[in-house]
Parts: C-alpha cells; sequence; structure tokens
C-alpha cells in the first residue's frame, strides 16, 4: 500500500514536471548569442565565469509589460529585464538590481553607451568605501564588457547604468549600488539592439 502511494505520488510528480517542460518550451524560446569582437572574446575570457540558473538565462518570451518597442524594463523584484520587439514579443535577461538601500524606480533615457567603459565610482561610493578606485576599461573593469548610461528628463547623468560584471554569479540578486548588471554576453546583446534615446522604465 506504502509502495503503491509513492508510485502514485511520484507519477504525478512527473507529470506534473512534464506539463511544466512543455509548458516552458511553448512560452519561452532561447535567443542565439550576439557576434563578439576578438577583443571580447578574449577580455571574457580572463575575467570570472558562473552557471547561470535557467530563471536568469536570455529567452525570447512573449512582452509582459505592454510598452512601446525599443523599451527597456527592468523588473527589480523579479530581478528580470526586458528588451520589447515588435509583435508582442520581448527579449528578457536576468540581472542583479540595487540592494535594499540602493534600489530606486522611475524612468530615463540611454544617452550614452560605451564598449568596455572605464570605471569611475562617483564621489558617493568612495565615501562609503574608500578604497574603490578608477579602473580602466578591460577584464578587471566592474562595468564589464558594455554599459548604458541612463540620464533623466532634464539631460542630467543620473549615475546609474546598464552594464556588465565581473561577478556574474551575482546575477539574480540584489547587491548592486542601483546599477543594473547583467551577464557580459547578454549585456552585449542588449547593447547591439538599444537605440541613443531608448526609454528605460525600473519598476
Amino acid at each position: 500500500m506504502v509502495w503503491s502511494r509513492i508510485v502514485r505520488v511520484s507519477r504525478n510528480l512527473l507529470l506534473i514536471a512534464g506539463f511544466g517542460a512543455v509548458l516552458a518550451a511553448c512560452t519561452y524560446k532561447s535567443v542565439p548569442d550576439p557576434s563578439v569582437s576578438a577583443r571580447d572574446v578574449e577580455w571574457m575570457a580572463q575575467m570570472p565565469q558562473a552557471d547561470v540558473d535557467l530563471e536568469f538565462a536570455r529567452y525570447l518570451v512573449d512582452d509582459p509589460t505592454g510598452e512601446a518597442p525599443g523599451t527597456i524594463v527592468v523588473e527589480q523584484k523579479k530581478k528580470l529585464l526586458y528588451y520589447v520587439l515588435p509583435e508582442g514579443k520581448a527579449i528578457r535577461y536576468g540581472v542583479a538590481v540595487g540592494d535594499e538601500a540602493y534600489g530606486w524606480t522611475g524612468e530615463s533615457v540611454v544617452k550614452r553607451k560605451a564598449e568596455w567603459p572605464a570605471w569611475n565610482p562617483p564621489a558617493d561610493m568612495v565615501k562609503r568605501w574608500p578604497h574603490v578606485h578608477p579602473v580602466k576599461g578591460g577584464p578587471l573593469n566592474p562595468l564589464g564588457a558594455r554599459a548604458l548610461y541612463l540620464y533623466d528628463a532634464n539631460g542630467r547623468d543620473t549615475l546609474y547604468r546598464i552594464h556588465g560584471t565581473n561577478e556574474p554569479e551575482k546575477i539574480g540578486r540584489a547587491v548592486s549600488s542601483g546599477c543594473i548588471r547583467m551577464r557580459n554576453i547578454d549585456v552585449i546583446d542588449l547593447y547591439n539592439r538599444v537605440e541613443l534615446g531608448a526609454r528605460v522604465i525600473v519598476r
């Protein structure tokens, strides 16, 4: 009797798992990696590597945001970023977001894009952590392979960025000082798609 109950429970779990896999296959579609330069390959190979949780992998999905194509939407609680495409689709990426003390919400605009950007920590960060210092672009840089610079409606630099990372194991967590971190291959993919002037919504 106990054995039959175990078999029945196991069969039900397998059915549920199978249904979930079918549902995921219907809803999510993986997106191929973008083309990268020789420098990208060389420098990313020197950076820390980490396995990505499938929840935070890059997928083509039905757009859940309702925003216009070309818009970036960051869902902080879910640790997800959406780039809205035409025809009701979006590309979904896993991200790391600001921790509880430094998280923020609002709208901004992409006014600048940079490949392997230099990092110049803002004054408030230097005050908190005197050991931080500017770092030139490259595999040791915390901004990673690409950065999108966010400006407010008045054209002022918010000091927030959407950028790569040298800590890929932290994707899916709230750990930053307000910037949105992505895996380097993901931020390259996003960088290639985003136009200057793109609207960014952080929820």
